[in-house]
């Protein structure tokens, strides 16, 4: 049913820390960038409304539940990356990206990119080898498990971007750099939200 993906490299299990008072102006700084590219001002002035027509799915999320404790730093063990799945794309893409954030706390957890277009489906604690991970919140290219405080309400977005072409940068790019990538490649998108409760 799904292609065979290339070569798979697994993802390392790396929590993305709390942000201290004092980085929290950079990553204030990046949620901004982030918001560029995840909301609806992304390129508004050069693209218009940005098409909401990717459809993500999870076998093991559920739109608006709240997020398995495996892909969490609550997970028994190592936590690991979510298997993804989307369709709806439109014609013509060069390429797909993947931001994991959560936008309340303005944290990216995962970047991926230059991820092929045929591809329909990421599985669990897997990147394909052709494809690209990006610097995350904490300077790690790799799956940065959300880690919320007791108590504390957090919204955690999967969104798949259909991309113009790829991003042309190199394995652990930095956020900010792969943010306005995305945004400025961007046409279409779509969205799972899991929350922390």
């Amino acid at each position: 049913m799904f292609p065979v993906l290339p070569s798979l490299r697994t993802t390392a299990a790396h929590g993305v820390p709390r942000t201290s008072p004092g980085t929290r102006a950079g990553a204030v700084a990046v949620g901004a960038a982030l918001l560029a590219s995840t909301g609806c001002g992304m390129s508004s002035e050069l693209r218009g409304e940005m098409p909401t027509d990717i459809n993500v799915t999870s076998p093991m999320m559920q739109e608006g539940q709240p997020l398995p404790s495996a892909y969490s730093c609550e997970a028994d063990g190592d936590p690991v990356s979510p298997p993804l799945s989307w369709s709806g794309l439109p014609d013509d893409v060069g390429s797909i990206a993947l931001v994991v954030d959560d936008p309340s706390a303005a944290v990216v957890f995962w970047m991926v990119y230059d991820l092929d277009p045929q591809l329909v489906e990421l599985r669990q604690n897997t990147v394909p080898g052709d494809a690209k991970q990006g610097q995350n919140t904490a300077g790690d290219a790799t799956y940065g498990a959300p880690c919320p405080k007791e108590g504390d309400v957090h919204e955690y977005r999967f969104t798949v971007y259909a991309l113009e072409g790829n991003l042309d940068l190199p394995e652990g790019a930095a956020l900010e750099q792969t943010l306005e990538a995305v945004a400025d490649q961007a046409v279409a998108r779509g969205t799972l939200v899991t929350s922390s409760e």
